[in-house]
């Protein structure tokens, strides 16, 4: 029987649980314990409308291994969310948690809709609309949610004060990626795009690179993307190509970073909660067919996300949705670098063909984990009441990302192994301690060969 495409999201993450269990020191209970999640919960959301009508939306919470810590993950405000791709995600951020050793566990979530079609205000009723539905689910030692695809700082600080109202005190650290004012972290806007940024600049230590004579395409033009690709581009790396859900921009004498992240920010309809704008409109008045060519940023040729994946770069950054470097493209990759900003974007097919290709792969579960590992920082500051400030919070991120990153880079090289299978081998070595820490068939019953 053929799975569905978002139920194969998670057939195939689980693909790479299989490959690392073969590297990794520990006991068939803790793959076992793996394979499912730990619990999956199912909602429908009503919401009237500003015309008077009632929608009905649905949404998920999944809570996927907690033996580390309170699950923690992201909801995402997306159509094509399924409860297949959620347990994905829930998947990684289990392992993304063990990977840089933060004492979560992997949850995530989602409602299915087009944020882009509705209004402020339903926007707001539906955000709270989906806490009040899963408030029994969650909570700052039991599961602690942030922003994914189309949620912000805003929307993080509605369900934070609806979850609040509902149990009756004022709970910063049920959620995370919270507005600086309503008990956000410094430092967290940025956190994955930095994150992935302190993985390159290891990189560029250990390849000896000179970033002028990098060239880089960013695939995906949101918030970690613009992030990377502005740390990168102050540091001198040339961002030849960046697209988003309309379409890209290619300038192989690099783009102007600062002035296209302003562009793509000022939005047309939604204002301060969503933008609109695509990358591949003008760079100086935002329409698609103007020729104005100023010498602002430079004139650019508009491409596709497919050709941009394919261009003839040295660093590859796709920042975007699952799924966009398949059996079907992989071969056509050029660029001898990806560094994973998306969660997801590769399938295991595609990592066969990559890792042929001698295409080394910073796998999602560690370039992109700045995020959740400042979210961990902003959960600690509201626990004990203290904040930090944002040179704090860079230098803890720097030295966790750098020490993890060469750990990993290293167990790869010792083991003769690819990035990704070394990254899920160092995360259940770590998982694997937790659960063996609580007793297994090891203790239970001794003579059982595991």
């Amino acid at each position: 029987m053929t799975q569905e495409p978002h139920e194969q999201i998670f057939a195939d993450a689980l693909k790479r649980l299989d490959r690392a269990a073969e590297f990794a020191d520990l006991g068939k209970e803790v793959l076992l314990r793996l394979k499912s999640p730990k619990s999956v919960l199912d909602v429908s959301i009503p919401v009237r409308m500003d015309d008077g009508s009632l929608q009905v939306f649905h949404g998920y919470r999944v809570r996927y291994d907690d033996t580390r810590g309170p699950t923690k993950g992201g909801i995402r405000f997306h159509p094509d969310v399924h409860v297949g791709e959620v347990k994905a995600l829930a998947f990684w951020m289990t392992c993304k948690c063990a990977v840089v050793g933060i004492p979560f566990g992997g949850g995530k979530g989602g409602v299915i809709v087009d944020p882009k079609q509705l209004s402020r205000l339903e926007l707001e009723r539906l955000s709270r609309g989906f806490i009040e539905r899963i408030a029994d689910f969650i909570g700052p030692d039991t599961d602690v949610p942030a922003p994914d695809v189309y949620t912000n700082a805003m929307i993080m600080g509605w369900m934070m004060d609806e979850y609040s109202k509902i149990h009756r005190k004022r709970t910063p650290a049920v959620i995370t990626g919270k507005p600086i004012p309503l008990g956000g972290s410094l430092g967290r806007d940025d956190a994955t795009g930095r994150g992935a940024y302190y993985c390159i600049k290891e990189l560029e230590r250990i390849r000896g690179w000179n970033p002028a004579e990098i060239r880089v395409a960013v695939q995906g033009f949101g918030n970690a993307g613009q992030h990377v690709a502005r740390l990168l581009h102050a540091d001198g790396y040339r961002i030849v190509a960046v697209s988003d859900s309309h379409g890209g921009i290619l300038r192989p004498e690099g783009l102007d970073v600062p002035r296209t992240i302003e562009l793509k920010n000022q939005g047309r309809t939604i204002g301060a909660v969503y933008t609109t704008r695509s990358v591949c409109e003008c760079p100086v008045c935002g329409d698609e067919d103007c020729h104005c060519n100023s010498d602002d940023v430079g004139s650019g040729e508009v491409i596709s996300n497919e050709e941009l994946l394919e261009l003839d770069v040295d660093v590859l950054i796709p920042a975007a949705l699952e799924n966009q470097i398949t059996a079907e493209n992989a071969g056509r990759i050029s660029a001898p670098v990806v560094i994973e900003v998306a969660n997801g974007p590769t399938t295991s097919e595609a990592d066969q063909t990559l890792n042929e290709n001698d295409t080394l792969v910073v796998p999602d579960i560690l370039a992109n984990a700045g995020g959740v590992t400042v979210s961990y920082f902003e959960w600690a500051q509201n626990q004990a009441g203290y904040s930090w400030s944002e040179d704090d919070v860079h230098e803890r991120l720097q030295r966790i990302m750098t020490q993890e990153f060469n750990t990993i880079y290293q167990l790869a090289d010792d083991k003769h192994i690819d990035m990704r299978t070394a990254a899920y081998v160092h995360a259940l070595n770590r998982i694997g301690e937790a659960v063996e820490a609580q007793g297994t068939s090891r203790f239970f019953a001794p003579g059982d060969n595991e």
